[in-house]
Protein backbone atom coordinates (compact mmCIF):
# COMPACT_ATOMS: atom_id res chain seq x y z
CA UNK A 1 0.00 0.00 0.00
CA UNK A 2 1.17 3.77 -1.09
CA UNK A 3 0.73 6.72 1.04
CA UNK A 4 1.00 9.91 0.41
CA UNK A 5 3.68 13.18 1.68
CA UNK A 6 3.57 15.88 0.23
CA UNK A 7 6.83 18.36 0.50
CA UNK A 8 6.23 21.39 -1.17
CA UNK A 9 9.94 23.12 -2.00
CA UNK A 10 11.47 26.88 -0.62
CA UNK A 11 11.51 30.22 -2.74
CA UNK A 12 15.46 30.14 -1.84
CA UNK A 13 17.67 27.13 -0.86
CA UNK A 14 21.18 27.55 0.59
CA UNK A 15 23.21 24.77 -2.38
CA UNK A 16 24.71 21.71 0.04
CA UNK A 17 27.49 22.13 -2.59
CA UNK A 18 28.67 25.46 -3.47
CA UNK A 19 26.94 27.09 -0.54
CA UNK A 20 25.34 29.85 -3.14
CA UNK A 21 21.90 31.10 -2.74
CA UNK A 22 19.50 29.32 -4.81
CA UNK A 23 16.50 31.58 -6.10
CA UNK A 24 13.62 29.85 -6.39
CA UNK A 25 14.32 26.37 -6.61
CA UNK A 26 12.78 23.21 -7.86
CA UNK A 27 11.06 20.22 -5.97
CA UNK A 28 13.52 18.51 -7.48
CA UNK A 29 16.42 20.77 -6.23
CA UNK A 30 14.99 20.41 -2.63
CA UNK A 31 15.23 16.36 -3.21
CA UNK A 32 18.75 16.41 -4.33
CA UNK A 33 19.41 19.01 -1.21
CA UNK A 34 17.95 16.46 1.26
CA UNK A 35 19.93 13.87 -0.12
CA UNK A 36 22.87 16.02 0.34
CA UNK A 37 22.17 16.90 4.00
CA UNK A 38 21.11 12.93 4.42
CA UNK A 39 23.99 11.26 2.48
CA UNK A 40 20.60 9.25 1.28
CA UNK A 41 17.58 10.09 -0.40
CA UNK A 42 14.42 10.80 1.99
CA UNK A 43 12.38 7.17 0.91
CA UNK A 44 10.09 5.31 3.44
CA UNK A 45 8.77 1.37 2.20
CA UNK A 46 5.34 2.57 2.30
CA UNK A 47 5.08 6.18 1.90
CA UNK A 48 4.88 7.88 -1.45
CA UNK A 49 6.77 11.40 -1.28
CA UNK A 50 5.63 14.02 -3.99
CA UNK A 51 7.71 17.02 -4.75
CA UNK A 52 5.99 19.53 -6.52
CA UNK A 53 7.65 22.82 -7.99
CA UNK A 54 5.93 26.06 -7.56
CA UNK A 55 5.53 27.95 -11.03
CA UNK A 56 7.29 31.17 -12.05
CA UNK A 57 5.96 34.09 -11.18
CA UNK A 58 7.30 37.66 -10.49
CA UNK A 59 8.32 38.33 -6.49
CA UNK A 60 8.12 41.43 -4.90
CA UNK A 61 11.20 41.08 -2.38
CA UNK A 62 13.06 40.17 -6.01
CA UNK A 63 12.20 43.62 -6.77
CA UNK A 64 9.75 41.90 -9.30
CA UNK A 65 11.97 39.05 -10.77
CA UNK A 66 10.83 36.22 -11.99
CA UNK A 67 11.12 33.06 -9.43
CA UNK A 68 9.71 29.69 -8.52
CA UNK A 69 7.66 30.87 -5.34
CA UNK A 70 4.91 29.33 -4.25
CA UNK A 71 2.77 33.54 -3.72
CA UNK A 72 4.12 36.60 -3.65
CA UNK A 73 4.91 38.75 -0.63
CA UNK A 74 5.11 42.18 -0.22
CA UNK A 75 8.06 41.44 2.12
CA UNK A 76 10.16 39.23 4.18
CA UNK A 77 8.54 40.04 7.20
CA UNK A 78 5.75 38.78 9.67
CA UNK A 79 4.18 42.51 10.14
CA UNK A 80 2.86 42.90 6.79
CA UNK A 81 -0.49 41.52 5.28
CA UNK A 82 -0.40 38.27 3.44
CA UNK A 83 -0.81 38.33 -0.75
CA UNK A 84 -3.44 36.40 -0.01
CA UNK A 85 -4.73 35.98 -4.14
CA UNK A 86 -1.35 33.82 -5.05
CA UNK A 87 -2.03 32.17 -1.75
CA UNK A 88 -5.21 31.41 -2.51
CA UNK A 89 -4.44 30.22 -6.59
CA UNK A 90 -1.77 27.94 -5.01
CA UNK A 91 -3.99 26.08 -2.36
CA UNK A 92 -6.28 25.89 -5.03
CA UNK A 93 -3.14 24.24 -7.30
CA UNK A 94 -2.23 21.90 -4.92
CA UNK A 95 -5.53 20.58 -3.51
CA UNK A 96 -5.93 19.87 -6.99
CA UNK A 97 -2.63 17.67 -6.17
CA UNK A 98 -4.56 16.45 -3.13
CA UNK A 99 -7.35 15.34 -5.00
CA UNK A 100 -5.94 13.10 -7.29
CA UNK A 101 -4.07 11.10 -4.97
CA UNK A 102 -7.41 10.48 -2.93
CA UNK A 103 -8.99 9.63 -6.45
CA UNK A 104 -6.41 7.58 -6.76
CA UNK A 105 -7.32 5.35 -3.82
CA UNK A 106 -5.08 7.37 -1.02
CA UNK A 107 -6.95 8.39 2.45
CA UNK A 108 -7.07 12.44 3.04
CA UNK A 109 -6.24 10.93 6.97
CA UNK A 110 -3.55 8.88 5.28
CA UNK A 111 -1.48 12.22 3.80
CA UNK A 112 1.09 14.77 5.33
CA UNK A 113 1.46 18.33 4.01
CA UNK A 114 4.97 20.07 4.83
CA UNK A 115 7.95 22.03 3.72
CA UNK A 116 10.78 24.34 4.06
CA UNK A 117 10.50 28.23 4.38
CA UNK A 118 7.90 29.47 2.02
CA UNK A 119 6.74 25.52 1.36
CA UNK A 120 6.20 25.45 5.27
CA UNK A 121 3.92 28.71 5.20
CA UNK A 122 1.93 27.36 1.82
CA UNK A 123 1.37 23.81 3.86
CA UNK A 124 -0.39 25.59 6.87
CA UNK A 125 -2.56 27.86 4.69
CA UNK A 126 -3.14 24.22 2.78
CA UNK A 127 -4.04 22.18 5.47
CA UNK A 128 -5.56 24.74 8.75
CA UNK A 129 -7.68 26.53 6.18
CA UNK A 130 -9.07 23.77 3.14
CA UNK A 131 -7.81 20.56 4.48
CA UNK A 132 -8.24 20.05 8.43
CA UNK A 133 -8.66 16.44 7.89
CA UNK A 134 -5.21 15.39 6.53
CA UNK A 135 -2.88 13.64 9.34
CA UNK A 136 -0.57 16.15 9.66
CA UNK A 137 1.54 19.40 8.55
CA UNK A 138 5.18 19.74 9.18
CA UNK A 139 6.89 23.30 8.62
CA UNK A 140 10.57 23.55 8.77
CA UNK A 141 12.21 27.19 9.22
CA UNK A 142 8.48 28.80 8.48
CA UNK A 143 6.34 31.51 9.57
CA UNK A 144 2.70 32.84 9.21
CA UNK A 145 1.66 36.76 9.07
CA UNK A 146 0.74 38.34 12.29
CA UNK A 147 -3.04 38.87 10.62
CA UNK A 148 -2.91 35.25 8.90
CA UNK A 149 -5.88 33.72 7.10
CA UNK A 150 -4.59 31.02 8.86
CA UNK A 151 -5.09 32.34 12.31
CA UNK A 152 -8.92 33.52 11.39
CA UNK A 153 -10.03 30.54 9.53
CA UNK A 154 -8.82 28.25 13.02
CA UNK A 155 -10.96 31.08 15.23
CA UNK A 156 -14.24 29.51 12.84
CA UNK A 157 -12.82 25.47 13.45
CA UNK A 158 -14.39 23.46 16.50
CA UNK A 159 -13.15 20.47 15.08
CA UNK A 160 -9.67 17.99 15.46
CA UNK A 161 -6.80 19.90 13.68
CA UNK A 162 -4.02 17.93 12.29
CA UNK A 163 -0.73 18.26 14.38
CA UNK A 164 2.00 20.68 13.42
CA UNK A 165 5.78 19.97 13.38
CA UNK A 166 8.07 22.51 13.39
CA UNK A 167 11.75 22.69 13.13
CA UNK A 168 13.58 26.38 13.20
CA UNK A 169 17.72 27.49 13.37
CA UNK A 170 18.10 29.61 15.99
CA UNK A 171 20.80 31.47 13.90
CA UNK A 172 18.26 32.09 10.80
CA UNK A 173 18.65 35.81 9.88
CA UNK A 174 16.05 35.57 6.73
CA UNK A 175 13.19 33.54 8.69
CA UNK A 176 13.73 34.95 12.37
CA UNK A 177 14.00 32.28 15.29
CA UNK A 178 11.30 33.68 17.03
CA UNK A 179 8.86 34.40 13.99
CA UNK A 180 8.34 30.78 13.98
CA UNK A 181 8.01 30.57 17.81
CA UNK A 182 5.18 33.15 17.82
CA UNK A 183 3.43 31.20 15.09
CA UNK A 184 3.73 27.91 17.04
CA UNK A 185 2.18 30.01 19.94
CA UNK A 186 -0.13 31.26 18.52
CA UNK A 187 -1.60 27.82 16.54
CA UNK A 188 -1.14 26.18 19.47
CA UNK A 189 -3.93 28.64 21.65
CA UNK A 190 -6.35 27.85 18.52
CA UNK A 191 -6.35 24.43 19.07
CA UNK A 192 -3.35 23.10 17.10
CA UNK A 193 -1.33 20.12 19.08
CA UNK A 194 2.33 21.23 18.27
CA UNK A 195 5.57 20.40 18.24
CA UNK A 196 8.45 23.07 18.17
CA UNK A 197 12.29 21.93 17.60
CA UNK A 198 14.69 24.68 17.96
CA UNK A 199 17.79 23.94 16.40
CA UNK A 200 21.07 26.33 18.10
CA UNK A 201 23.59 27.82 15.49
CA UNK A 202 21.49 26.73 12.75
CA UNK A 203 20.69 28.84 9.51
CA UNK A 204 18.22 29.06 7.11
CA UNK A 205 19.26 25.54 6.01
CA UNK A 206 18.52 22.10 6.56
CA UNK A 207 20.06 20.05 8.89
CA UNK A 208 20.91 16.06 9.29
CA UNK A 209 19.39 16.20 12.63
CA UNK A 210 16.53 18.03 11.99
CA UNK A 211 15.56 15.84 8.75
CA UNK A 212 16.23 12.92 11.15
CA UNK A 213 13.61 14.05 13.78
CA UNK A 214 11.43 14.94 10.98
CA UNK A 215 11.46 11.14 9.57
CA UNK A 216 10.86 9.84 13.31
CA UNK A 217 7.49 12.27 12.94
CA UNK A 218 6.32 10.92 10.15
CA UNK A 219 6.69 7.28 10.88
CA UNK A 220 4.79 8.11 13.86
CA UNK A 221 1.90 9.86 12.04
CA UNK A 222 1.72 7.35 8.93
CA UNK A 223 2.87 4.18 10.61
CA UNK A 224 3.17 1.08 8.33
CA UNK A 225 0.87 -1.98 8.08
CA UNK A 226 2.90 -3.90 10.77
CA UNK A 227 2.81 -1.00 13.51
CA UNK A 228 -0.90 -0.15 13.03
CA UNK A 229 -1.50 -3.98 13.84
CA UNK A 230 0.71 -3.35 17.06
CA UNK A 231 -1.20 -0.37 18.12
Amino acid sequence: MVFLTLICNDFCLSSPLDGELLEGDSGQGLRTWIKQVLNQDLTFQHIKIIYPTAPPRPYTPLEGSISNVWFDRYKISNDCPEHLESINGMCQVLTDLIDDEVKSGIKKNRILVGGFSMGGCMAMHLAYRNHQDVAGVFALSSFLNKTSAVYQALQKSDGVLPELFQCHGTADELVLHCWGEETNTMLKSLGVSTQFHSFPGLCHELSKAELEKLKSWVLTKLPGEMERQNE
